[in-house]
């Protein structure tokens, strides 16, 4: 089918005289959770993961992804004409070299300009120039071919309270203005969706997805505000609401011909959150100030009453986690248990608990080999029995009034190897050390990463993702510009210095394909710690609170600090949780989080 689907686009591409033709995986808005409509990559290639871009030539088919896709996307292309184009691996080729390899001289690079954010565009236009070459950017060829593309839904609107929220619209409608002051602009155009949520304190119902924030746009003028949504489904209260805050609402589709009508405005934008189609309609006359949406800055930071209200959805989250570990361990039904179904009780714990609204992201919940696949996605139609041995991976969140929650747990299911019990401790070794940081401010991410690498770079090990990313307020799980890596990756944005109330992941992990695969995640909210003559020191405060296997823990390779941190870890673990657990329960994660003793040494 994929294959079929490969030729129909090259007669469409012939068509319209096209030599390239370029898909990624995003939206109108480059945003995370992306809507069933736009799935066009997936569509064409028969590739489901949530990150990689396609490129089609007259005689070729790549799909480049990164080091989280690798197994899996080599997998779903088996048999296709498609190939797998590793990122970031020796002798792969980015898709600007490709292009500027492959592409003829004079040649039509095409694309629906919509999906495609500026800063890639940008970088086409400097690849084209040299090529004298041209961009084709009306066409969804992709859309044209799906005769039963899903439609875009009309959202059903809700007000996020300021008890959740901690700050009204209002002020920080304000606070953006004095910034589009200080940068001197008369128009700020917004496309960001977590942006926008967070700007005017809205949200969706999820209906069967997971995505809470609504598609619009924002036009905003030092005195107007213009909402560009498809609105045929607010209620009275969200118009009367909007209204208050002066926001004017306007079709979903008109953004184009209002950006496009603008003219002798100083407009301020982040190129790489406006797509492409919209930047190419800015008239001529206008000047930019291109800068990160300043909402991303603002709302990265959590305000009081958000730290407050995510300590109390971290307490939930554990509960249920801790309900679903203890069921894995002792109730689950032995060797016949599949990945869906486990799956599919831990969200049925997480809907017990008050203020739940859906999950944060898909839940990975992979057994063995599949564990490999840093994102896999169990299916009805394509999943594993959970065995009696090895490990049992569950990467998973939630989405509570009170906050997002992202937490990974690896559980022993029966017989480990040396190696399997190896991995573990110096995957659990590392997140215990990043955990206990403590750094001056000016401190980026990369200048903490090591604590969470160091164990396994000792070995000869490493594991192919960033060990933290920011993460939002009932918004995205994925958040900038926060976030921990050994390396800066630009395009990612995710290297600035941390900050008071950023809320990052700290998941190290190791995948050994073909056998195992073990992340241990828990989240961080950075805080101020002691200020002296050296400066602002900064401390993580955990928020994750759930049982770590202690079963598959070799106490042997661990230094003192690391098995004083990890009994400190799970005696607060106990106490905050245990009020909340059936008496069986409770007795349960006293034995499971007991402390482990001895006096070790580092000695492999």
């Amino acid at each position: 089918m994929a294959n079929e689907r490969l030729k129909q686009l090259r007669a469409l591409m012939a068509q319209h005289g096209m030599d390239a033709y370029y898909i990624p995986s995003s939206d109108f808005h480059d945003s995370e959770y992306v809507d069933p409509y736009f799935k066009c990559r997936e569509f064409i290639s028969g590739f489901t993961g949530s990150a990689g871009t396609m490129v089609v030539t007259k005689d070729f088919s790549g799909l480049w992804t990164d080091g989280r896709y690798f197994v899996q996307a080599k997998k779903q292309l088996e048999g296709q004409d498609t190939e797998l184009m590793k990122m970031g691996e020796e002798n792969v080729p980015t898709i600007d070299e490709f292009l500027m390899e492959h592409l003829p001289e004079g040649g039509v690079l095409g694309m629906d300009g919509r999906v495609v954010n500026t800063g890639i565009g940008r970088s086409f236009e400097k690849l084209l120039k040299v090529k004298k070459g041209t961009a084709s950017i009306e066409h969804d060829l992709a859309g044209e071919l799906w005769t039963e593309r899903p439609e875009l839904p009309a959202p059903q609107v809700w007000v996020l309270e300021e008890k959740y929220a901690g700050e009204s619209a209002a002020s920080k409608i304000a606070r953006i203005r004095q910034v589009m002051k200080e940068h001197h602009a008369t128009v700020h155009i917004l496309s960001g969706l977590d942006d926008i949520a967070w700007l005017l304190n809205i949200r969706k119902n999820t209906g069967a997805s997971i995505n809470l924030l609504p598609l619009a746009h924002v036009l905003m003028t030092m005195d107007t505000l213009t909402l560009f949504i498809d609105s045929s489904r607010f209620d009275d209260c969200v118009n009367a609401y909007l209204k208050e805050n002066g926001v004017t609402l306007a079709p979903y589709g008109d953004i184009y011909r209002a950006v496009k009508e603008l003219r002798n405005e100083t407009i301020l934008l982040e190129p790489d959150k406006v797509n492409y189609a919209m930047y190419k309609s800015i008239h001529e006359s206008c000047l930019l100030e291109e800068a990160m949406n300043p909402a991303s800055w603002m709302k990265a930071m959590k305000n009081p009453v958000e730290m407050e209200n995510l300590r109390k959805a971290h307490i939930k989250d554990g509960v249920a986690l801790t309900k679903f570990i203890y069921w894995m361990k002792t109730k689950a039904p032995k060797g016949s248990l599949m990945e869906t179904e486990a799956a599919e009780h831990l969200e049925s714990l997480r809907k017990e608990q008050e203020g739940y609204i859906c999950p944060s992201f898909d839940t990975i919940s992979a057994y063995g080999a599949n564990a490999a696949m840093c994102h896999y996605h169990a299916t009805k139609e394509e999943e594993s029995v959970i065995g009696k041995d090895g490990f049992y991976l569950v990467d998973s969140g939630g989405q509570y009034y009170e906050g997002t929650t992202d937490v990974t747990r690896t559980i022993v299911m029966g017989e480990l190897t040396h190696e399997e019990k190896l991995h573990f401790t110096l995957v659990l070794m590392g997140m215990l050390r990043l955990t206990d940081a403590k750094f001056l401010h000016g401190c980026r991410g990369i200048n903490v990463d090591y604590l969470a690498r160091g164990p396994l770079w000792k070995l000869g090990l490493d594991f192919n993702h960033g060990t933290g990313h920011g993460v939002g307020y009932l918004s995205n799980v994925h958040e900038r510009p926060n976030g921990i890596r050994w390396k800066i990756v630009p395009e990612r944005q995710d290297s600035c210095i941390l900050e008071e109330g950023m809320l990052t992941s700290n998941e190290p992990g190791i995948y050994i394909e073909g056998s195992h695969g073990i992340r241990t995640e828990n989240l961080l909210l950075c805080r101020k710690a002691e200020k002296n003559g050296y400066g602002q020191f900064m401390r993580f405060e955990t928020m994750t609170y759930a049982p770590i296997d202690t079963e598959a823990i070799d106490i042997s390779v661990m230094e003192p600090s690391d098995v004083r941190l990890l009994n400190q870890y799970h005696k607060d673990v106990y106490e905050k949780l245990s009020p909340y657990l059936t008496k069986e329960e409770a007795e349960w994660l006293k034995d499971a989080t007991k402390p482990i003793g001895g006096d070790a040494q580092w000695h492999i």
